[in-house]
């Protein structure tokens, strides 16, 4: 029973942080209609940001990570002003070319700038852990969980409080409709696609006290990011976050009876029943 309790634990405590990692995914979906295979570079870029705020002005990760919101949603919204605009209403296949070219480049700058080195922090709290009797709570988890948390109720209130909020919706419920009110859908469009990569970019920083970062650790979070967010119905930030939080308990409770290296087996048996009974994601076209 006490492994039990822990291996859930545990799944929320990263599913929470899976779940705003993937909201920025799904955020660009449902307002752009566009996915960006690209998303998971900006976990990439999340984590340098917060290791250069680390190394060079001392700053703990966690409050670097707020930098690399502000970098990453920069960096997406130029991205989407340069590029992503002129294909909005193209085909398809057109946008796939795009966004997976847009890998490639953000990586080779990476690489080219970077190096190919792993880096990594050093914090007080990085081997600490709480304990509740025993259960014991790791408090790089729980310190990543509660910003992605916060992050994610801060979205909430942006999207559903805030006059942006409401425009952000009204572009992405019909942009026509939107533009006879006086929206400037393509100010929107922008925001939306850099507040999209800046929320995967924050994820990126709250992880830095439990991962390492190289130019290519994107590729490490690309399918689970997609997996979450289709899972929890692209579009909808709230199926995000329950996506996040299932993957990450079922990835967790798995370890409990099939080798870690088999926990991704699990997860997707677990994902195709559910899509063959939801074929919308759980919470997709239900919440946004």
């Amino acid at each position: 029973m006490t492994n039990l309790l822990q291996a859930l634990l545990d799944g929320v405590l990263n599913g929470g942080v899976y779940g705003v990692i993937a909201i920025g995914l799904t955020l660009v979906f449902g307002i752009l209609g566009i996915v960006n295979f690209a998303h998971a570079q900006f976990v990439m870029i999340g984590m340098y940001v917060a290791w250069f705020a680390w190394h060079t002005l001392r700053l703990d990760p966690i409050a670097g990570a707020f930098l690399s919101l502000l970098v990453g949603g920069a960096i997406g919204a130029a991205l989407e002003y340069l590029f992503v605009r002129h294909v909005v209403k193209a085909s398809v296949v057109a946008q796939i070319f795009l966004t997976v070219g847009l890998i490639a480049v953000l990586e080779n700058v990476a690489l080219i700038f970077l190096g190919s080195d792993y880096r990594s922090v050093q914090t007080a709290y990085q081997t600490q852990a709480l304990h509740l009797g025993p259960i014991l709570v790791s408090v790089p988890y729980l310190l990543a969980f509660a910003a992605a948390v916060i992050m994610a109720v801060s979205l909430r209130f942006l999207l559903t409080s805030t006059w942006t909020g409401r425009a952000i919706r009204a572009t992405a419920q019909d942009e026509q409709a939107a533009i006879s009110f006086g929206i400037n859908t393509r100010k929107i469009y922008a925001l939306a696609f850099g507040l999209g990569t800046g929320l995967t970019a924050f994820g990126g920083g709250i992880i830095l006290p439990y991962a390492t970062v190289n130019p290519t650790v994107g590729a490490h979070y690309v399918v689970l990011m997609f997996t979450v967010a289709v899972l929890g119905g692209l579009g909808s930030t709230t199926g995000a976050l329950a996506g996040g939080v299932l993957v990450g308990v079922i990835q967790s409770i798995s370890t409990l009876i099939l080798p870690v290296q088999m926990k991704d087996l699990a997860l997707f048996v677990v994902f195709i029943a559910i899509l063959a009974v939801r074929p919308q994601g759980l919470l997709g076209g239900v919440s946004r």
